[in-house]
């Protein structure tokens, strides 16, 4: 049975079909075997029937008169007349059951009971035949003008019949098995071809390895049989996955651009600030060249504020650059976060909670890139959702076999549209919080789980990612 699930259906359906053709060449065999019997049997029984007939007509005035040798001479003579001697022994009894005469007096002596002899015999009407038998014995009323006046014990030689119906039946058992091999392999053959197109369908999903590509129209079968209709199906369903894969691929880019775009007015208002300091730290070097003290103070301010200008620069190259060569995770990609969020907390006026106790060596069996943008995404929605003067936080710690980032706003909640993209239940809606289907994401590509719950009036959004044997096998 495992061996028959074990096969394709581009096998199985063919060997269906070559044993069902099997399955009614058998049967037809065995009808028609059936009535050859029945026709070859009645025959048999219409010649006995006419036997004995003709014995009764020719017998029956010397029964009557009790004349053996007649009896005996009329039975010596039908024996020798019969068809190629078909008549092997005939003994005749009186009304009285004893013998009057026989072809073999030996075997039938005069005046001995004929039922001794007739023990098996069969009447000619209702006489069957056994596939080995080659000799019937018959026992009927002897009739003469309508009086039964006697008994006629006969056995004949059918032997010759037999020996042609056995002949007749190996010619067809050996002509039905050979036309019945023959549309069988027809049949196999011919379902086979019918399944070619499923056959070469799965060898084409086979070969794709999980990265699906059309089906050449050259395979296809012609026509719009329901075979061709599968194959521009799954044509269909490939388009539709690679449009769907090419639609998540600039859904996700316009999520981590808008991200960005978000942070691009708060970065703008941190540049300009130290921007005016500098200027002025500039004019007043200018004007008070030749005082040192004023020169040296305004020099540690200039420093002081480009030092900011390129934390704050180095921040954004790096947020940007998703594409970084696997560099590992550390407590200073949080510390980056901490610089572009800050913008965007001052211009609310939100407070934030921040606790990074995650040891570095759990944060480094994890890639920067995505593990950045999912905290990045989390707290920009988080800051929209706390609203002004709202509180914030982030929480990172590390569990036995995983890491564990937390972010809770003071927020109502997340709506319907974004609870579906942030969990992946959903369809690519637009709105419903920024990023956060490529929160979902991320989070899948790095085999975690996105917890949603809201207690204390906090929504807190949990992400769980399992620590990988060994850092080079994390996704990124």
């Amino acid at each position: 049975m495992n061996f028959w699930r074990n096969l394709s259906l581009s096998l199985r359906v063919p060997l269906l079909v070559a044993a069902l053709m099997v399955a009614v060449g058998i049967i037809a065999s065995q009808l028609v075997l059936s009535q050859l019997d029945r026709h070859q049997a009645a025959r048999i029984r219409e010649l006995a029937r006419l036997h004995v007939e003709a014995l009764s007509v020719a017998l029956g005035p010397h029964v009557l008169r009790d004349d053996i040798w007649e009896v005996y001479d009329t039975l010596t003579r039908a024996a020798g007349a019969s068809e190629g001697r078909r008549t092997v022994f005939s003994a005749v009894a009186g009304e009285n059951g004893r013998v009057l005469a026989a072809t073999d007096p030996r075997r039938a002596p005069v005046d001995s009971p004929i039922a001794a002899l007739s023990a098996g015999a069969e009447r000619p009407g209702a006489l069957s035949l056994g596939r080995a038998e080659s000799r019937v014995r018959l026992l009927a009323p002897l009739v003469y003008q309508g009086r039964k006046v006697g008994q006629i014990l006969t056995e004949l030689d059918i032997s010759d019949l037999i020996a042609e119906r056995n002949a007749t039946r190996r010619l067809l058992l050996l002509g039905n098995a050979l036309v019945t091999g023959i549309l069988a392999l027809l049949g196999y053959l011919a379902t086979r071809r019918m399944l070619l197109p499923i056959t070469r369908l799965v060898a084409w999903m086979r070969a794709t390895e999980g990265a699906p590509h059309p089906i050449p129209e050259d395979q296809i079968p012609a026509g719009d049989s329901e075979l061709a209709r599968l194959v521009h199906t799954y044509n269909d369903m490939v388009c539709a996955i690679e449009a769907k894969a090419d639609a998540e691929r600039r859904l996700a880019e316009r999520e981590r651009f808008v991200s960005l775009g978000r942070l691009s007015s708060s970065l703008a208002h941190e540049i300009n600030n130290p921007l005016g300091g500098l200027l002025n730290a500039a004019d007043t070097i200018r004007q008070y060249a030749d005082r040192p003290e004023a020169v040296r103070k305004s020099v540690e301010l200039i420093t002081r504020g480009l030092k900011h200008l390129r934390d704050v620069a180095k921040a954004t190259l790096e947020q940007n650059r998703l594409d970084r060569t696997r560099a590992p995770l550390s407590p200073e990609d949080f510390d980056d976060l901490r610089l572009l969020i800050g913008p965007e907390l001052s211009r609310r006026r939100q407070s934030l909670d921040w606790a990074i106790e995650a040891p570095p060596s759990t944060l480094a069996a994890f890639p920067a890139a995505p593990l950045r943008q999912i905290a990045l995404n989390l707290l920009l929605n988080a800051t929209e959702a706390a609203g002004e003067g709202g509180r914030l936080g982030l929480a990172v710690r590390g569990r036995e076999g995983c890491l564990c980032l937390l972010v809770s706003d003071s927020g109502p909640g997340l709506s319907d549209a974004a609870c579906q993209r942030l969990l992946g239940t959903g369809h690519d809606l637009p709105g419903g919080g920024v990023g956060l289907r490529l929160v979902h994401d991320l989070v899948r590509e790095l085999n975690g789980l996105v917890r949603l719950d809201r207690r204390a009036g906090l929504t807190r959004i949990g992400i769980e990612l399992p620590i990988p044997e060994r850092p080079e096998e994390a996704p990124c």
